[in-house]
């Protein structure tokens, strides 16, 4: 297996884009990414997206985007793994890359939510669920991660209030974020006055509903510096699985999937997570950040929250999250989101995150999770030396 560079990043700002489809999304972020890399041709164009056909009428994204970017003979398709869409079609890149069968390979992710009505949009999302035994009862994504919320605040003995700095550290670090869709920080009180949306989700506990596109070329390390001369080696990349349905799982608290990615990236890497510089986790929800702080290892059961209490997780933290607002302050447009989080972690490991920027970053991880736990991605990039 040959080891693999990014060499170039894209993004689109993270917004409601009325006046911009799908296809032009996919353009910018593509373009975007295609010259940073100093190219414009590849091999591949592998398209992570969850609702294109349910609700924006478009599928074939592949041929969409190979044809919209002028990309004749590259092979392309769409990838789909629910909110983990972005990260599967960059594991798709990296393994066609890193075999030795493509050399260079454009992933890209999009996502465009904001064109249907909210009924419609939380109806297709809730297709990422077991579709018998839990959408036909009636539950939402919303409604599922308020169940664990509150399980988890019975458990544990913690109070609403006391996942507030998750919100309010992932609003700090996206106000210096120009392509996030809230740029304004908040306070603890906003949080605790929020509309709730379901018991105890409130809306600052939630990510948008929003539209964007990310995108990064990838090559062959051994080469990359000819390219561009600041490649990120990815030194991991690793996937598990859950039981798609929460109920189905040995503990809806734990997990599990998160777990064992996170320990085979590490493996992988032959690092420990204390040599890890941030860690870009998938926080769509405040209880999502919570778990998935205890699956990778950086808190015991129980205790994600106190990181955020604590102030672990801001920038001059133990272990940085949401460095440029993550899920719930840069958006969720949950094709795009996976590759939102790689092409924010290279810009920290470029040096070129601004006052955001952490110090002497070498090392990040991302964590991409698909549905409430079911398909769960992990990668870590490296700085090349």
């Amino acid at each position: 297996m040959r080891e693999v560079a990014i060499i170039g990043i894209g993004q689109t700002p993270v917004d409601e884009h009325w006046s911009a489809g799908i296809r032009h999304l996919m353009f910018d972020a593509g373009r975007a990414a295609l010259e940073d890399a100093n190219i414009d041709r590849v091999d591949a164009v592998y398209v992570g997206n969850m609702l294109s056909g349910e609700i924006v009428g478009q599928s074939h994204l592949g041929a969409l985007a190979v044809d919209f970017l002028d990309l004749d003979g590259a092979e392309a398709f769409k990838v789909e793994a629910a909110c983990a869409s972005g990260a599967a079609a960059l594991r798709v890149g990296y393994l066609a890359v890193a075999s030795g069968v493509l050399d260079i390979v454009l992933a890209l992710g999009v996502e465009k939510m904001t064109d249907t009505s909210g009924r419609e949009t939380t109806l297709a999302l809730a297709a990422a669920a077991d579709a018998e035994y839990e959408v036909s009862q009636g539950i939402s994504f919303v409604a599922l991660n308020a169940l664990l919320m509150r399980r988890y605040m019975h458990e544990y003995g913690w109070r609403r209030e006391d996942f507030a700095n998750f919100a309010v550290t992932a609003h700090a670090n996206g106000a210096n974020n120009p392509y996030a869709m809230f740029q304004s920080p908040i306070t603890p009180e906003a949080y605790a006055r929020a509309t709730m949306i379901a018991t105890p989700v409130g809306l600052l506990d939630a990510s948008p509903v929003c539209d964007g596109a990310a995108a990064v070329v990838l090559a062959p390390a051994e080469y990359a510096r000819t390219l561009n001369p600041t490649p990120v080696k990815i030194r991991a990349s690793a996937v598990s699985m859950a039981p798609l349905a929460v109920h189905d799982r040995n503990d809806p608290l734990a997990l599990e999937a998160a777990a064992i990615s996170a320990h085979k990236a590490l493996e992988q890497a032959s690092i420990v997570r204390e040599d890890l510089d941030f860690f870009e986790l998938h926080d769509a929800f405040t209880i999502m950040a919570a778990l998935s702080l205890e699956a990778a290892g950086f808190a015991d059961r129980g205790k994600g929250v106190r990181l955020a209490l604590d102030g672990d997780i801001a920038l001059g933290g133990r272990i940085p999250i949401a460095t440029m607002g993550g899920l719930k302050a840069r958006g969720h447009p949950v094709g795009a989101t996976g590759l939102y989080q790689v092409v924010e972690s290279i810009l920290q490991l470029r040096g070129l995150a601004g006052v955001n920027q952490i110090a002497d970053a070498k090392l990040g991880m991302t964590q991409n999770i698909g549905g409430s736990g079911a398909t769960i991605f992990t990668h870590i990039l490296e700085t090349m030396s």
